[in-house]
């Protein structure tokens, strides 16, 4: 396909009521409200110095409000809209106004040539409240708007808590109005023609577009909208955030969270892998020197504590190494695991030394958060915890290290991270294992937590398994009355009472953890099982015009609760659809099989 071919399909298929227009590297997120002729900006920024809450983002009121297009006389103008990834058109009785981005912070409205038309928008520049002893008023961010038309009105009016601007322009070809949002004070520009810049920003998506792989055609319309989703989440260096990186959902999840990294640089590296390398290189700028990662970065606050629904240090699971050895696959760079080889094991050792307070070998969640399954049932008796799924994740790891090492020429390194990983299974057998159960159980205060997950089938990924214990896993994977099924995995087992198809990690599908069972399917040589899965993943995603957090397991719905242009349900879709559009799924196992110790 042409990469304009990949903008026609997003043609309307963007809904700006409920999903932002917003551009790759902008904070600016453009809506429409759902009922009227009107659009509103939020900022994908927590600005914490305003609410310092942790997730006090979500309820900020919008920047701007209520921006309409006005006539001549100032009376609101009735529109409708269409969407594409470059531009925005409002189409009212005075003609089309579009809508482009000239750069991550400033939107620029074309003008109809030939008539008098404008804008109008109340701006909230400052966030202010009363105190029990006074009150605050706080800056926001700066907002400059200029036109290069003739100004027929021009008038700001002080309101509660911002101002109302009307901003009404004689227009003649090519006028352009834009609103700026910045940081700080900026200088005086020249506005340049609206052409020019709807051509640039209709060049940079084809760009954009030009580098994405083919694919089968049944995947196309989610996979140009998975792509979408990858270049609209990133975000540009600001503060905290060093490089360009993608958050979970612009909307949902501001700033970098770390496995939602790993798991976007899985669908970068097809297109630019040093944009896939600064995912991880964003997280490993702020390594604690104890080796600990933080569980998010934004651009004004590094987030490695949190005090709910417990206090104490959060993190994610280790998985860097594993995303960095996939893309020094797909993409060789021995520079690149020189760089950054040092942190990973700094960020193993970590874990290993301090997560493990009964000596025992197997390393623990202090947080529930730390596991990523914030709420999931396993959490319930409290913490801390011992789990199958955070060994394993150490156990592929290490796994990664050691091909990471060998590829160094760090042969000895190697060989003992390989002995590492073996112990680690060898541990796992011992004290999660429950033969007649057939599950890797969690495990607190030495006593087996019986809740039925799919975490509980984990190291089926290490590739380490006897044959038996093997076939025992596989065959709760099969059965439907715990897994299997059109829609699948479900993250609780249909058949335990804790099972809630729609409650985040308490029972939902969610792609990535798909993903981790495709790979391990195919570790172990179980491709047909592996490819099944990989295409009902595929299938679930594709039934929906959004790309969502996680999705009802028996009706394949994505839940009011999850949020929409999710960055790695968008990653795994797109890694699956090239997979299944080539042979690599038909064959054997996943590239990096040698990494678990199954194939040297």
């Amino acid at each position: 396909m042409k990469a304009s071919d990949y903008l026609e399909l997003l043609q309307d298929h963007i809904d700006i009521t409920r999903v932002p227009f917003s551009d790759r590297g902008s904070r600016i997120l453009l809506f429409s409200y759902p009922e009227r002729s009107a659009l509103f900006v939020k900022l994908a920024e927590r600005l914490t110095n305003l609410d310092p809450g942790i997730e006090a983002y979500l309820h900020r009121a919008p920047y701007i409000q209520n921006l309409q297009l006005i006539d001549a006389e100032g009376r609101s103008l009735d529109f409708t809209t269409s969407v594409n990834p470059h531009t925005l058109t409002l189409l009212s009785e005075e003609g089309e106004v579009r809508v482009v981005f000239q750069d991550e912070h400033t939107l620029a409205f074309g003008l109809p040539a030939n008539v008098t038309v404008g804008l109008r928008f109340r701006v909230f520049p400052q966030h202010w409240r009363s105190t029990n002893t006074g009150g605050q008023l706080l800056a926001v961010r700066n907002l400059v708007y200029r036109t290069n038309g003739d100004l027929v009105r021009n008038a700001i009016t002080p309101l509660e808590g911002g101002y109302e601007v009307e901003l009404i322009v004689r227009a003649a070809r090519q006028t352009t109005i834009t609103l700026g949002i910045h940081p700080n004070p900026v200088a005086e520009q020249p506005v340049r023609p609206f052409k020019e810049l709807a051509a640039e920003a209709r060049a940079r998506w084809l760009a954009w577009f030009a580098r994405v792989p083919e694919v089968d055609a049944k995947y196309v319309p989610t996979y140009a909208y998975a792509w979408w989703v990858m270049a609209n989440n990133l975000i540009s260096p600001l503060g905290n955030v060093m490089y360009e990186a993608m958050s979970p959902s612009k909307i949902g999840y501001v700033g970098l969270w770390l496995w939602d990294s790993a798991l976007h640089a899985l669908a970068y590296r097809h297109v630019d892998p040093e944009l896939s390398r600064n995912q991880i290189r964003a997280m490993l700028a702020h390594q604690l020197p104890n080796g600990m990662l933080p569980d998010a970065i934004y651009d004004d606050g590094i987030v490695t504590t949190i005090d709910h629904p417990i206090s104490g240090e959060v993190t994610k699971p280790p998985i860097l190494a594993w995303a960095v050895l996939k893309l020094h696959e797909s993409a060789p760079d021995l520079a690149f695991l020189r760089e950054v080889y040092p942190a990973l094991v700094r960020l193993n050792g970590w874990w290993v030394s301090m997560n493990d307070d009964d000596d025992d070998g197997l390393v623990q969640y202090n947080h529930p958060y730390s596991s990523g399954l914030d709420d999931s049932p396993l959490w319930d008796a409290g913490m801390p915890v011992e789990s199958p799924d955070l060994n394993t994740y150490l156990c592929v790891q290490m796994g990664s290290l050691a091909v990471i090492a060998e590829t160094l020429g760090y042969h000895n390194e190697g060989t003992m991270w390989r002995r590492r990983s073996a112990a680690l299974v060898a541990r796992m057998i011992e004290h999660f294992w429950d033969e007649q159960a057939g599950f890797f159980w969690v495990i607190k205060e030495h006593q087996p937590l019986k809740v039925v997950t799919p975490f509980n089938l984990y190291p089926l990924w290490t590739g380490q398994l006897p044959d038996a214990m093997r076939e025992k896993l596989l065959a709760h994977l099969r059965n439907p009355a715990l897994f299997f099924g059109r829609y699948m995995l479900p993250t609780v087992a249909r058949s335990d009472p804790r099972y809630a198809p729609s409650t985040m990690w308490r029972g939902p599908v969610w792609a990535n953890i798909n993903y981790f069972f495709i790979e391990a399917l195919r570790q172990v040589g179980e491709v047909e099982m592996a490819n099944q899965l990989s295409e009902r993943t595929l299938e679930m995603i594709m039934a929906h015009k959004g790309i969502y957090e996680f999705y009802n397991a028996e009706t394949g719905e994505p839940p009011a609760t999850a949020v929409s242009t999710f960055g790695w349900t968008a990653a795994v879709f797109i890694d699956l659809a090239i997979q299944a559009s080539s042979d690599q799924s038909l064959s054997n196992p996943v590239p990096g099989g040698k990494a678990l110790g199954t194939r040297h």
